[in-house]
């Protein structure tokens, strides 16, 4: 699938993000494949899932484009990291692997465009996780096929918000001509609106759909009593 034929198809439209964190119940293969076949059956266009196991396994499952990555860390640049996270994420199936775009340093010393050039090279597309408008600039600029505000708020520096950078996908969008994807503590389909609104080429939505510790976490913290 090309980078036009694959926007053409998420133009305005859901991604559902179904990951899970370390030690979460949720965190397991076979769950987050009836995960992605729920977002499916619910309408979404794409999956966004982490590591190679599930990524193959979401793939195999559903009949729609996944976006992969490989989270290994918890510091510094650990969403998709090097080269080898990169191209084993595309190995396992994924239409697009997502990384880490920001301008802090590689685990592997490599360079943003060395990923890219791996990853085209291995057949599949990327996408570039980013926390400011520069980053942006610069991913596209080095032929980032999409652009995801995913890490804003994540990287110091970056704006703290309960809810997502609207004005980092409106910049992004009039800046660059690569679809910029909105992502990132997007809790309503209000907000998710008002991103595309903004200027999102397509929405990722992973925690308000997929996530019940979190939810159940954010119920009881909103009736919990002084």
């Amino acid at each position: 699938m090309t980078a036009q034929e694959l926007a053409a198809s998420l133009q305005g439209k859901l991604i559902v993000s179904c990951q899970a964190p370390p030690g979460d119940p949720m965190r397991e293969t076979g769950t987050l494949v009836r995960l992605a076949q729920s977002a499916a059956a619910g309408g979404a266009a794409a999956i966004r899932a982490n590591e190679p196991e599930v990524v193959a396994a979401i793939a195999a499952a559903v009949d729609l484009p996944v976006i992969g990555l490989w989270k290994d860390g918890g510091i510094g640049v650990y969403i998709t990291p090097t080269v080898r996270h990169a191209l084993a994420i595309a190995a396992a199936g994924a239409v697009v692997v997502a990384a880490d775009a920001t301008d802090r340093p590689r685990p592997d010393g490599s360079a943003f465009a060395d990923l890219v050039t791996a990853v085209h090279e291995a057949g599949a597309l990327v996408m570039a996780d980013v926390s400011t408008l520069a980053e942006g600039l610069a991913a596209a600029a080095q032929g980032a096929d999409f652009v995801s505000t995913t890490l804003s708020g994540y990287v110091p520096g970056t704006p703290k918000q309960t809810g997502p950078d609207l004005d980092l996908v409106a910049a992004l969008s009039a800046a660059i001509d690569v679809p910029v994807v909105a992502e990132g503590r997007i809790n309503t389909p209000e907000e998710a609106a008002e991103a595309l609104g903004r200027g999102a080429h397509s929405i990722v939505v992973g925690t308000a759909i997929t996530a019940p510790t979190a939810l159940t976490t954010r119920f009881v913290a909103g009736i919990a009593r002084p």
